[in-house]
């Protein structure tokens, strides 16, 4: 099971910082995602780290504002988000992909394990 956390109220061009943790257990083999859904909208891709570490992919909305990382243990993903904009506002998910691959995998079908989500609102 993911858990997300860190989620809240922030101002335009403020900050939060996610985190998404397994319970008893490390996330260490599995490439990790964060998605968001918007009300009204479909699910969207908005960051992933390779398994290996090795790559990120990111959305091109958020490119050069998120980041994600993951702890030295491997226990923990991040996704830092700066310069929030009003459209950022969404529930995001946290999820897993246990396929072992070379590349990161975009589409929310590749992850079959998902968090319960944090909401982000950011007021303009």
């Amino acid at each position: 099971q993911l858990v997300e956390s860190g989620g809240g109220l922030v101002q335009t061009g403020g900050s939060l910082r996610l985190s998404c943790a397994a319970s008893g257990r490390t996330l260490s083999s599995y490439t990790m995602g964060w998605f968001r859904q918007a009300p009204g909208k479909e699910r969207e891709f908005v960051a992933a780290v390779l398994w290996s570490g090795r790559s990120t992919s990111y959305a091109d909305s958020v490119k050069g504002r998120f980041t994600i990382s993951r702890d030295n243990a491997k226990t923990t993903v991040f996704l830092q988000m700066n310069s929030l904009k009003p459209e950022d506002t969404a529930v995001y998910y946290c999820a897993a992909d246990w396929f072992n691959g070379d590349a990161v995998r975009l589409g929310a079908s590749s992850y079959g394990c998902w968090g319960q989500g944090t909401q982000v609102t950011v007021s303009s």
